[in-house]
Formats: C-alpha cells, structure tokens, sequence
C-alpha cells in the first residue's frame, strides 16, 4: 500500500535566509500562491518575529492561499515568539505553530548555557503554551544529527506528552550520512509508533555534504512521514533539500519507496523559473530536474538512442515537471483569446477581468517592439506586472536616462523620482553602466556597494529581452535587485533601483514597531 507523504516548503522561511534572496510581501504572496498550485501541503511562511514586515508577508500569505493550505512560521521557546506565529497565521483554516529548540551538546552548551534538563523543560512549557493556542503544534530538534539518541529521544517524549502533535528532526548542518540518519530515523518512528502513533514523524535536511536528497529519502523509507524542502534547494549555505529531487525521485522510483505525494509534478519547472525571477539566484545549468541541461543531449550516441525510444536515456519526460516540448509564439495579432490561453497555460491566474485588460494592454506594446513572444516573455510579463508596478511614495522610479558611452568619458544622466520630489544628476564612470550606477548613488544620497552584476538573455532574438541581476551591500546587508528590459541599459539601472528599494523597504520594516502581541 503506497503511503502519504507530507510536503512543507520552507522556501520562504529558510530559503529567504540565503543572503540576497529576501522577498518582499507582493512577492512572497505570488511565490505562495504559486506553491498552492504546486499543491504543497504545507507552507513555511516566514519567522515573524523577526520584524513588522515578515509578520505582515506571513499573515498576507494566510490570508491569501491559507483557505486550502495549512500555513505555519517559525517560532522559538518563547512566548513572543509564539505569539508572533499564532496571530500572523491565525486567519489560516488549518494553521501550525511550529517551535524550534536544540538538543545537541554544542546548542545546549554553547548556544543555551544552560543544563540538559533545563532547555527540556523550555521546550516543554513552549508546547503547552502553543497548545493553549492551537490544536497543532511542531516541534522540531535543531541539530538531532549531532545529539546524543537518548537525551534526543527524551526531548521527544516529553513534548509529545506536552502536546505536539508533528515532531521534526532536523540535519541542521547537513552533518548526517543516509545510512546512519535512516537507521536514527528508524529506532524514532519505532519509539514514537509505540508512544503516540497520531503523531508525525519530520524530516529537514541541509546539504552541507551534498547530501541532503539522499538523507531525506533515507528517512522516507525508514518511516518519516513528511519532508521539509525548498524549491531549487535554496537555502543557508550549501541549501536545503531540493523539493522537485525529493518529489519526483518518490515518483519515478514509487516501486522502491511504496510512497507518494500530493505534488502536482507539470508545475515544477514554473515554481523553480518564479523563485528565480523574484531572487534573482539562478539555477545551476546541471541542476536535477529543473536546470536547463536536466533534460538536454549532446552526445551522439545519446541522441541516437533517444530517436529510437526517449527510454533507452530518459527515465522521466520534460512534460512531468512542466516543460513544454513546443514553445509559445505569440503575436499582436494574436488576440485575448490567445494570450489569456498562454498566461494559463504558465500557471497564472486570469480572473481579474480588469487586470488581465491591464496586462493585455502590456502585451501588445511588448509585441509591437518584439514582433514575436514566446512563452518565456509571457513569464517575465506577468511576473513582472505583478511583483515590480509596485507604487510607494517612499521608494524612487526611473523618471529617465541618457548613457553615452566612448573610450574617454562615458557618461550618464538620469532622473528619478520620489513621491512628488524630483532628482537630477549626473556623472562620469569607467563604463556605460558604472556611470549609470555612479550618478544613481549620488541621486539617491546612500553608501551603496555593487557586490555583483549579472545580464543575459531571456528570450531569443535581436529583440530579446536581457535580464539583470545585481546584488548590492547596504548597511552590512546584502539585497538583490533584478529587472527586465529589451533595453539592457534601461533594465541595468532598473535593477539598481529595485535593489535599493528592497534596502529601504527592510530598513523601514526593522523601524517599524513590532506587531501587537498579546498573551492569551
């Protein structure tokens, strides 16, 4: 008999912890909303305690996808932190407080301070508080990995007794190998079996040795009933563990696990191109499932087989994870009809009769200048109009611009504007885009450092529209900005804009007072 696995995504907890992958609210929602087309079961909306503003993205995604997902935020042992959680994810009709706490010797040493007995009874106190709350509560042992078995095993006893109704044993540090982290997994379902067995048994791998798929597939087949991962592995350090590597590896290898997923396989591809869009972090090309090479052949012997039966060197097909063997072309002449059947074929909604007209009115400009769309354009579309129009009288817009560029002086002008306020510079820098760069600084009158700048095509064609990516240091922190344009040049200095702008808007986040708590 096949077996449910529980799918929690963390991208948007864990994954925006990556340095330069912070999200901002409109964005988070459209990734969530995507998720829900994903059919996850589960999101990890965020850690709200942490600011006004990832309090905010955590209750607009409750609000938002959690009539058919069940939506949980991190919280630590604490009663704020709690708090936090309850009210941001309350509006959910199925929401989760989930706690985190050590149990290795080096958290409880050197991170607590504190004796064995007494981070316990933290973590006891937390679960029966966040019980008081909610019917369901998570509980998860950072570090299970490198902590002893039995004072592992008696953490778990206790909070279970306490109320928690998910347990999660976390790899923290991608330390774990697959046959001893299965064999761990195996004597825990078997205590936990005996104990409770109502209770969820979870995994959360991190691939520090590249060995966070494996892990978690290791704990599948030794009894774990729900995996915690993110899209693209996004994650601290070296990442989490992949969702799409986890899911279709239960699919294609169903005969071996005796397990599925609720996953609905053909929206892979779109999840994984939307988190690259809004973070700007790409996909390596070699990337299992949804790097571009994942399903390419060069050689001529591969080649060969494949025209006799694609199963001599494929073991799944494109379409399953979502790409298309025959692309979208569109053009002005194409009609509502058309372009509303491609926008859906992507993935996206087009029920707002007004914004699709909105839209629409975007295509047929892009086409006028493109002559040709194809289906990675519409992408972009989209998910441009609906993560970028974003209107704030605190943040700055492109007014205009001039580059001149020569082996002397290149130069830039630019305009920008803030509200009703207008500003005007320019100046001179070693290139086009470093005197663009330089003039938008003095402009916006802040100590920013361009840490990284990344351009390439999205699309085919003279026409094609470039894609860049920057990342700058602002204030200790690293922030992302990204911005398409069939102008490089324009899409450049879009991108530095919307780096800056994310700045701001987390400095007004962290300013902002926290979010009101109560007790209850």
């Amino acid at each position: 008999m096949s077996r449910k696995i529980i799918v929690l995504d963390t991208t948007l907890r864990d994954g925006e912890q990556v340095p330069g992958a912070k999200l901002n609210v409109q964005q988070k929602v459209e990734f969530a909303q995507q998720l829900k087309r994903l059919q996850v079961d589960i999101i990890e909306a965020g850690f709200p305690a942490s600011s006004a503003g990832d309090f905010q993205a955590v209750q607009e995604i409750a609000r938002s996808v959690g009539d058919t997902v069940s939506i949980t935020a991190l919280a630590r042992a604490v009663k704020s932190d709690i708090d936090a959680v309850y009210n941001s994810i309350k509006l959910a009709q199925n929401p989760l407080i989930h706690i985190v706490l050590g149990t290795s010797d080096i958290h409880v040493d050197k991170k607590f301070n504190r004796s064995k007995d007494a981070v316990l009874e933290m973590g006891v106190e937390a679960v029966k508080y966040a019980k008081t709350l909610l019917p369901h509560v998570q509980y998860s042992t950072e570090d299970a990995s490198r902590s002893e078995f039995e004072y592992l095993w008696k953490t778990i006893e206790a909070v279970v007794k306490a109320g928690a109704t998910m347990i999660n044993v976390p790899d923290t540090v991608g330390y774990a190998v697959p046959d001893e982290f299965g064999e761990m997994i195996r004597k825990l379902n078997e205590r936990l079996k005996n104990l409770d067995d109502s209770v969820i048994l979870s995994v959360h791998c991190h691939n520090d040795l590249g060995l966070a798929t494996a892990n978690t597939l290791a704990a599948v087949k030794n009894g774990a009933d729900k995996v915690e991962v993110t899209i693209n592995g996004l994650g601290e350090r070296a990442g989490n563990t992949s969702l799409e590597e986890v899911i279709m590896a239960l699919k294609v290898r169903e005969n071996s696990f005796q397990c599925h997923t609720n996953i609905k396989t053909t929206e892979l591809l779109r999840t994984s191109r939307l988190l690259t869009y809004l973070t700007g972090l790409d996909v390596q090309v070699n990337k299992a499932i949804t790097g571009d090479n994942a399903f390419a052949h060069s050689s001529g012997i591969h080649q060969d087989g494949l025209l006799k039966d694609k199963q001599v060197y494929e073991i799944m097909s494109p379409e399953e994870v979502g790409a298309e063997s025959m692309e979208l072309i569109l053009t002005a002449r194409s009609g509502r009809h058309a372009f509303k059947n491609a926008v859906e074929k992507l993935g996206f909604d087009t029920s707002d009769a007004a914004e699709f007209e909105v839209l629409f009115d975007k295509f047929l400009t892009l086409a006028d200048g493109k002559k040709e769309v194809y289906d990675h354009d519409v992408f972009y579309l989209v998910t441009n109009h609906r993560t970028l129009d974003v209107k704030d009288s605190h943040l700055y817009e492109l007014d205009s611009f001039q580059v001149i560029t020569n082996n002397q002086s290149p130069t830039a002008t630019v305009s920008l504007k803030k509200g009703s306020e207008t500003f005007v510079g320019s100046a001179v820098g070693d290139g086009p885009i470093d005197a663009l760069y330089t003039v938008i600084k003095n402009l916006v009158g802040q100590d920013v450092h361009l840490k990284d700048y990344k351009i390439n095509s999205l699309s085919r064609g003279k026409e094609a529209i470039g894609r860049v990516n920057i990342r700058i240091e602002y204030q200790g922190n690293i922030y992302s900005g990204r911005a398409m344009d069939t102008d490089i040049i324009k899409a450049s200095a879009l991108a530095f804009l919307n780096g800056i702008n994310a700045a701001l808007l987390d400095t007004a986040a962290q300013e902002s007072p926290t979010p009101e708590r109560s007790y209850s």
